[in-house]
């Protein structure tokens, strides 16, 4: 597998050529989204490949996004769409691949598509990491035909990255370079928070020093609680220090927000940051910081720089407040809140209290691990054993 640090030099040159090409695999509402954002982004340098099964279906997405940019005045994004692509078949991944030659590749397909997981996990178990076998059901096909490519594509994964990235990476497998939404959908909710607490108008001018996993996401934005966890968190304001309580912080960040579809805007607000913080950094040399799940292969979400060190692009986990330390241990704090005690040697290790809640919850027996060539096995347990019989009620 090339290092992120190998393929950011590809990207830097494309970048100063004036040709970015990326890859959307899945079109779904977040695909429909970041296509619409990039699109907006209104640079001649950017061109866009959409990947999926259904041609005719991209095309209807691709029409009325291409039409309501040209209304805006702001569409020079040529759009190429690939249909006939199924994501179960590596072969024809790897052709797509080859054939466009991405920088990025946005990795934004569902194994059960039109559902939110959470909306049957969070009342019934509390724990987002019962759908982990799910989650990487696509994204573990798209990085071995990434591989059989030998693609340059920096690849950013859009669903539970916090565990996701680790399960692949601990495989010896190749593993996706960034992962979106997650711990970046509750940075801004507390840039708002501090701003009305400290009764600022500018809440652009807040920054943050913050670590979590996916459970305090949900938690804090649904609860404005941490479930008892301290969590590696500092405020900043013109650059400035803030000493405010953390739990008044955290009540204040529980806002109502929608439960369908439209929450999608968030993670492909996400997947938009990494890119243009990795295209900006190149363009003005000035150091990007993103929040993003599963960084390097990691455990939870982490502060990640995209910039120059000693004349070279490079990304890596920023340590200036708070150790890797300190980060991860809160990080695997949270996701065993979300029912992964570990991810180790190509298994994904669920908690004994998951095991129990989905017992009582569903009726179901989860299995202690979930080795790496059982991912297909279990994906179709949790469908055929919870999925269907809880969206048929």
């Amino acid at each position: 597998m090339k290092s992120l640090n190998e393929k950011l030099q590809v990207v830097e040159q494309h970048v100063k050529d004036g040709n970015i090409k990326v890859m959307i695999i899945g079109l779904g509402s977040v695909g429909a989204y970041l296509m619409d954002y990039l699109i907006s982004k209104n640079d001649p340098a950017i061109s866009l490949v959409v990947v999926g099964r259904d041609a005719a279906k991209m095309e209807t997405k691709v029409n009325i996004v291409r039409v309501a940019g040209l209304i805006r005045k702001v569409n020079k994004t040529p759009i190429e769409i690939e249909g006939g692509v199924d994501l179960n078949d590596i072969e024809a991944i790897r052709k797509v691949i080859e054939k466009h030659q991405p920088d990025f590749i946005v990795n934004s397909s569902r194994a059960y598509p039109g559902l939110k997981y959470g909306s049957i996990s969070w009342a019934n178990v509390r724990a987002y990491g019962i759908w982990t076998p799910l989650s990487i059901r696509f994204t573990k096909n798209i990085m071995e035909a990434h591989e059989e490519a030998a693609s340059d594509a920096i690849v950013i994964n859009t669903s539970y990255s916090d565990a996701v990235i680790p399960w692949l990476k601990s495989t010896g497998k190749a593993f996706p370079d960034f992962g979106s939404g997650n711990l970046n959908h509750l940075v801004p909710r507390i840039q708002f928070a501090v701003a009305d607490l400290l009764g600022v108008p500018d809440f652009w001018n807040v920054d943050i020093m913050f670590a979590t996993g996916h459970f305090h996401d949900v938690c804090i934005s649904k609860e404005g609680q941490t479930e008892g966890v301290e969590l590696p968190l500092k405020i900043y304001y013109k650059g400035e220090e803030q000493d405010l309580p953390h739990d008044k912080i955290y009540a204040a960040c529980k806002i109502p927000m929608p439960v369908d579809q439209t929450r999608n805007m968030m993670n492909a607000s996400s997947n938009y940051q990494i890119i243009t913080a990795i295209i900006d950094a190149i363009r003005t040399k000035e150091n990007q910081k993103v929040f993003t799940p599963g960084f390097d292969g990691n455990i939870g979400g982490y502060p990640v720089l995209i910039g120059y060190k000693d004349g070279k692009l490079e990304a890596w986990i920023d340590e200036s407040v708070f150790s890797f330390e300190e980060m991860n241990k809160a990080d695997r704090a949270s996701i065993a809140l979300d029912g992964v005690e570990d991810v180790a040697c190509g298994n994904l290790i669920y908690t004994d209290a998951l095991i129990e809640k989905a017992k009582n919850a569903f009726g179901v027996t989860l299995p202690k691990t979930v080795a790496f060539d059982e991912i297909e096995k279990t994906a179709k347990f949790l469908i055929d054993e919870i999925i269907l019989p809880q969206t048929s009620k």
